[in-house]
């Protein structure tokens, strides 16, 4: 578990530094990071969406996913409630500030993707449960660890201290997969890790292109695509 405390730490860290420089940034250096933000989105989802695709058992469950679960997030109207909940703390700070989508957009981020979901299983079932600084266990998490305080640091320079609330959303993340792997053994099944990676990097895309100005895309609509795998998985496991 030390290796996802450490994480949760450098989004703590990561996020308060930018914070606190955030208002000695002008906006054209603002701009800049929301390019650099944008692009890493658009690399870091491409990287852990297509090495994923080639060990899928069904390559066509994302597509599936996406379009169920972006039925249901437009039902539901989630982008609509995330928009309203922005215009709501903008009428309070008295200035526009797109900080609900740019939390849920480190959210993706920092909790999808092969280190955030393996790295607890693994630090869990190592022998010493994980809590060895140098464990290899816990190596997945210490470079995501590294990751995430990068880029929590650019984000928070770019939407401030709202950020912070994405650190106990990754500790509860990786705790759950951990708990899962406590009480379970190896828990989740390996092709539902696949799936989930695969469906968690095209929204990071989605993200990254939206943060560009690309196109505007509802990607917090599309959020409930990474239910489809896990209830397509549990499905199938009480059927065989």
């Amino acid at each position: 578990m030390l290796g996802t405390i450490v994480n949760t730490c450098t989004i703590l860290i990561g996020a308060t530094f930018g914070s606190v420089v955030r208002e000695g940034i002008g906006d054209k250096y603002k701009a800049a990071l929301f390019d650099a933000l944008g692009l890493a989105c658009l690399v870091l989802g491409v990287n852990a969406a297509l090495p994923n695709m080639a060990k899928s058992e069904y390559p066509v469950m994302f597509i599936l996913s996406l379009a169920i679960g972006g039925v249901i997030g437009t039902r539901l109207d989630l982008s609509g409630r995330i928009d309203r909940m922005n215009a709501r703390l903008n009428a309070r700070q008295g200035k526009e500030n797109d900080s609900i989508n740019g939390l849920m957009t480190g959210i993706l981020l920092f909790c999808i993707g092969t280190f955030s979901i393996v790295g607890p299983v693994l630090s869990c079932l190592s022998p010493t449960q994980g809590w060895a600084l140098g464990e290899p266990a816990n190596t997945f998490l210490y470079t995501n660890a590294t990751l995430d305080l990068v880029t929590s640091a650019v984000l928070a320079a770019s939407y401030g201290w709202i950020m912070l609330l994405a650190a106990p959303v990754l500790f509860c993340w990786q705790g759950m997969f951990y708990a899962i792997a406590y009480f379970c053994g190896d828990g989740m099944p390996e092709p539902m890790r696949t799936e989930l990676s695969i469906v968690g990097g095209v929204l990071i895309v989605s993200s990254g292109i939206a943060i560009l100005g690309i196109k505007d895309i509802k990607t917090v609509n599309l959020l409930p695509s990474l239910l489809v795998p896990v209830v397509f998985y549990i499905i199938k496991g009480l059927l065989s």
